[in-house]
C-alpha cells in the first residue's frame, strides 16, 4: 500500500560501521509535491481573498492612484500635502513612507465607496419586474440603472468577488406578511375558516407578532442572512427521518446520448469533470452566475465538495420540520455539517466493497485514463465483502439518532473509525452499480427504474451523508443523489451539466469507448478499507436494510419525457413557461383530486447574500378561476386564454416577489422559530405552519455553464432530477424545461396512499 511505503520512505540506523540512512526519492518527491499543492492553495486562497475584498477595484488601481498622486504634486497640485504634514508631526513618518500611507488610504476610501454604490445598485429590484425581450419598454429609472451597473460592476470577476457587495435579504413589515399570506389562503378556505384565520391574523398582529418582529428585526441588522442559519439547522439539520427519499435528491443522466457502455472508462471522466469543477472552485476560476447582469450569490458552492453530514443524537427541545411537513414538538438530534478543507480522494462502492481511490498524483489530478486503470482494478477485484459491509451504507438510510448511536457505539475507535473517516473526509463517493438502465421510449418503466434507482438504489448502496454521490451504472449510464441541508438543487445541477458537457464536449472516448488518452506512469492499486464489524453492530444494520426496504418499496416514481411541445409554445403564447407549467400542474391536480390544495413551488433567494430558497404558491383566485373554466364544457375558449394570461400574470408576480425578498413563508418561519425560544404559543403561527403541502413542486435550471446548447445539441441535456414524496398523500413534481419543444418531468408519491397514484397524475 501507498501508506506503508511512505512510512519507509526516510529511515536511518546506527552500525559500528556509523549511521546508515535509506531514502527513497520517488516518495519523497511525492510528499515534496503534496506539500507544494498545499502551499499553493494557501497562498492562492489568501490571494483571490485580497483581490474579493478590494473589488471591483483592480490590485493595480493603488499604483494607479500613487501615480495620479505622485504626478499631481508636480505639477502643484498636491491634494496630499495636508495629511503628509500631519503624518511628519504626529506620527514621524519620512516622507516616502508617509505619502505611501496617504495614497493608501485615499485609494482604501474609493474602494470602500466604490463596493458601496455597487452595493446600492444590487439594492434595486424594479428591473425584475419589468417585461423584457423585443419590443419591451422599459423605464427610465431602469435603463439609468442599467448604466450604473455597467460601470460599476468591474471585469473578470471571480466566483466569490460579489459576495461583500451583496445586500442582505430584507425583512418584509409585519402588515404586508400577513396581507399575503390572507390572499395566498382565500381560494382554499370556505367563508368561515377564512374569517378565523382572519381573526387570528389580527390577534397576531396586535399581540405577540409585534415583538417577533422585533427580534427578527434585530436578527437581520447582527446576521448575514437572517433565514438561512436557521433553515439549515432546523428545517434539515434536526430532522429525524431517514435522508434517503425524504429529504436527499437525484440528478438523472442525458437520456439522448450514451456515450460509452464501458462503466470504467464513463465513471473516469466523470469523475476527472467533478474535479475540474472542485478546482474551478477552489481557484475562483469560475464566474458567478448572473442575471440580468446582476449575481447571484455563490456561498452554497463553498461545501460542494469534502462535506459530509454526521447523524446527532442530543440536540433542541423542538423542532421544526420541512416546510413540505406539518410542525410537531418533540424532543430530537441535531446533525452536523462537517466540511473539510482538501481532500485527495474519493471512495469507491462497487458489488458491496469500499475502496479508497487516490485522484491526484505528484500534486496534479489524474487523468481519466488512468482513473479508468485505478476503477478497472477495482471492478476486477475479486475479493468479497467483509461481515457487514454489504449493508453499511444502510446506516445512513435510517432514521438519524438511531444512525447517531451506532456510530457511536461501532464507529469511534479502531479500524472502523479510520475507514469511517476515510468515507467522511473524501471529495465525494463513487458508486459502481453492478445493475444498468436506460432509457426506452417504447417501454417507460425503464425510465422510471433508473430515476429510481438514483433516488434510492437498494437502500443499502448509497451514502447518503455524503454531499453527492456519483453513481455509474454497469452499462456507463450515470446520475448523482444529493444530501440537502448543504445546498440547494442549483449547485448540484451546475456541477451536473458542467460534468455532462465536459463528458461529451471535451475529454470524450475513443472509438472503443475507454477513455483518451494512456496511463504512463505505476500507480499502487485502490486500498481497500478494512472493517471489524461486530456481530450487535451487523444486526443494526440488517435492521435498517429492512427499514430501508421498506421505506423505498412505498415510493412511486414516474418520469415523463413530454415533448408535444417546450419552451418555444410557451413564449410564443407570450408567458412564462414556468407559469404555464404550474398553472397545467393546477389544473392536473384538481382533475385528479376533485379540489384546490396548498402548492409548494421552490424559488431562489440568491440574490441576496446567503439567500436559498423562498416558498411560491401557486394556488391563487387567478389560477383557481382558470382551472374552473377548464373544466367547465360550456366555458367560451377565449375566455379561458383570457383567464390563463391573468393566472399566468399573477404567478409571474409572486415568483418575482420571492426573489426580490417579499415572500410569506421564510418571514413566518422565523418567527415561529423566536417564539418557540421566547416559548409563547401562537395559534396564528400553528396553523399557518401546519398546513400540509400536498402539492410540491420544483423546476431544475439548466444553462448554467454556458458550455451546453440546447439547439446544437439538445442530446446532450440532462433529464434533470426529482425528489421522494413530500406528503402521505401527496405529489412531488420536478420539471425540467429542456429546450423548445422537451420538457421532462419526475412525479412522485406514496404507493400505500389511495389518495394518490402518479402515474394517473401524469
Amino acid at each position: 500500500m501507498a501508506e506503508a511505503h511512505q512510512a519507509v520512505a526516510f529511515s536511518f540506523s546506527i552500525t559500528h560501521e556509523g549511521v546508515d540512512i535509506n531514502y527513497d526519492i520517488e516518495v519523497l518527491n511525492v510528499v515534496w509535491q503534496s506539500g507544494l499543492r498545499s502551499w499553493s492553495r494557501r497562498i492562492r486562497r489568501i490571494r483571490n481573498n485580497i483581490a474579493n475584498g478590494i473589488y471591483p477595484a483592480p490590485a493595480w488601481s493603488y499604483i494607479l492612484c500613487a501615480t495620479v498622486a505622485l504626478v499631481a504634486s508636480y505639477c502643484g497640485l498636491d491634494v496630499t500635502e495636508a495629511c503628509l504634514d500631519l503624518t511628519e508631526q504626529y506620527v514621524r513618518l519620512p516622507p516616502y513612507l508617509g505619502f505611501i500611507l496617504v495614497t493608501m488610504l485615499i485609494w482604501s476610501l474609493t474602494v470602500v465607496l466604490w463596493r458601496y454604490l455597487l452595493y446600492l445598485t444590487f439594492l434595486y429590484k424594479g428591473w425584475m419586474y419589468e417585461t423584457r425581450g423585443r419590443g419591451a419598454k422599459i423605464s427610465i429609472k431602469t435603463k439609468l440603472w442599467g448604466v450604473f451597473l455597467h460601470a460599476l460592476k468591474g471585469r473578470r470577476p471571480k466566483l466569490y468577488s460579489y459576495q461583500g457587495s451583496l445586500p442582505r435579504l430584507p425583512l418584509p413589515p409585519l402588515n404586508d406578511t400577513m396581507t399575503r399570506y390572507l390572499q395566498s389562503v382565500r381560494p382554499l378556505l370556505n367563508d368561515e375558516q377564512y374569517d378565523r384565520m382572519v381573526k387570528y391574523s389580527e390577534e397576531f398582529k396586535r399581540g405577540i407578532g409585534k415583538k417577533l418582529q422585533r427580534y427578527l428585526w434585530l436578527k437581520n441588522w447582527w446576521a448575514t442572512n437572517y433565514v438561512s442559519d436557521w433553515w439549515e439547522e432546523y428545517v434539515y439539520l434536526r430532522g429525524r427521518s431517514p435522508l434517503m427519499v425524504n429529504s436527499n435528491y437525484y440528478a438523472i443522466d442525458a437520456l439522448m446520448a450514451n456515450p460509452t457502455k464501458n462503466q470504467a472508462s464513463r465513471a473516469a471522466n466523470l469523475i476527472h469533470a467533478a474535479m475540474l469543477f472542485r478546482r474551478g472552485i477552489d481557484r475562483q476560476t469560475m464566474k458567478p452566475i448572473m442575471v440580468q447582469g446582476v449575481p447571484l450569490c455563490s456561498w452554497q458552492y463553498e461545501r460542494t465538495f469534502n462535506t459530509t453530514r454526521i447523524p446527532g443524537i442530543e440536540g433542541g427541545k423542538w423542532l421544526v420540520l420541512p416546510v413540505v411537513e406539518p410542525v410537531s414538538d418533540k424532543l430530537c438530534g441535531s446533525d452536523k455539517l462537517v466540511h473539510f478543507s482538501d481532500s485527495q480522494h474519493v471512495v469507491v462502492y462497487h458489488k458491496g466493497r469500499f475502496f479508497k481511490l487516490p485522484v491526484y498524483y505528484m500534486a496534479r489530478h489524474l487523468k481519466p485514463a488512468e482513473l479508468e486503470v485505478q476503477l478497472e482494478k477495482i471492478i476486477n477485484d475479486p475479493s468479497p465483502p467483509q461481515p457487514g459491509e454489504e449493508h453499511l451504507a444502510a446506516l445512513t438510510a435510517s432514521e438519524r439518532s438511531e444512525w447517531a448511536k451506532a456510530r457511536m457505539e461501532y464507529f469511534s475507535k479502531g479500524v472502523n473509525r479510520n475507514s469511517l473517516g476515510l468515507i467522511e473526509k473524501a471529495a465525494f463517493m463513487v458508486i459502481l452499480d453492478d445493475d444498468s438502465y436506460d432509457y426506452n421510449p417504447e417501454d417507460p418503466s425503464c425510465l422510471d427504474r433508473f430515476g429510481q434507482a438514483m433516488l434510492h438504489g437498494k437502500g443499502y448502496d448509497r451514502w447518503f451523508d455524503k454531499s453527492f454521490n456519483l453513481i455509474v451504472a454497469k452499462n456507463g449510464r450515470a446520475g448523482l443523489n444529493a444530501e440537502h441541508s448543504w445546498a440547494d438543487a442549483p449547485i448540484i445541477g451546475h456541477l451536473w451539466e458542467f460534468s455532462i458537457a465536459q463528458d461529451f464536449l471535451y475529454l470524450g472516448y475513443s472509438d472503443e469507448g475507454k477513455c483518451r488518452g494512456s496511463c504512463e506512469i505505476e500507480l499502487c492499486p485502490p486500498q481497500r478499507l478494512i472493517w471489524d464489524l461486530p456481530a450487535p453492530c451487523v444486526a443494526t444494520i440488517d435492521r435498517c436494510v429492512l427499514g430501508a426496504k421498506s421505506l423505498l418499496g412505498d415510493v412511486d416514481l414516474h418520469l415523463l419525457v413530454h415533448s408535444a411541445y417546450g419552451k418555444g409554445f410557451m413564449k410564443k403564447c407570450r408567458l412564462s413557461p414556468d407559469a404555464f407549467i404550474q398553472m397545467g400542474l393546477q389544473l392536473a391536480y384538481y382533475r385528479d383530486a376533485g379540489k384546490f390544495n396548498l402548492t409548494y413551488e421552490a424559488s431562489m433567494t440568491r440574490l441576496f447574500r446567503e439567500g436559498r430558497t423562498e416558498t411560491v404558491r401557486p394556488v391563487t383566485m387567478e389560477s383557481c378561476a382558470w382551472v374552473r373554466s377548464m373544466v367547465d364544457a360550456s366555458s367560451d375558449p377565449d375566455n379561458c386564454k383570457e383567464l390563463l394570461r391573468k393566472a399566468c400574470q399573477r404567478h409571474q408576480r409572486s415568483y418575482q416577489d420571492a426573489m426580490c425578498g417579499q415572500g410569506i413563508d421564510r418571514h413566518l418561519f422565523c418567527l415561529y422559530v423566536i417564539s418557540k425560544y421566547l416559548e409563547v404559543d401562537s395559534q396564528f403561527l400553528k396553523e399557518v405552519l401546519s398546513e400540509p403541502w400536498r402539492l410540491s413542486t420544483s423546476q431544475t435550471p439548466q444553462g448554467q455553464t454556458g458550455l451546453l446548447d440546447v439547439n446544437k445539441n439538445p442530446e446532450y441535456i440532462s433529464a434533470g432530477g426529482g425528489f421522494g414524496p413530500v406528503a402521505d398523500d401527496g405529489y412531488g413534481v420536478s420539471y425540467i424545461i429542456a429546450g423548445e419543444d422537451l420538457v421532462f418531468f419526475h412525479i412522485s408519491s406514496k404507493a400505500s396512499s389511495p389518495e394518490t397514484v402518479s402515474l394517473l397524475c401524469i
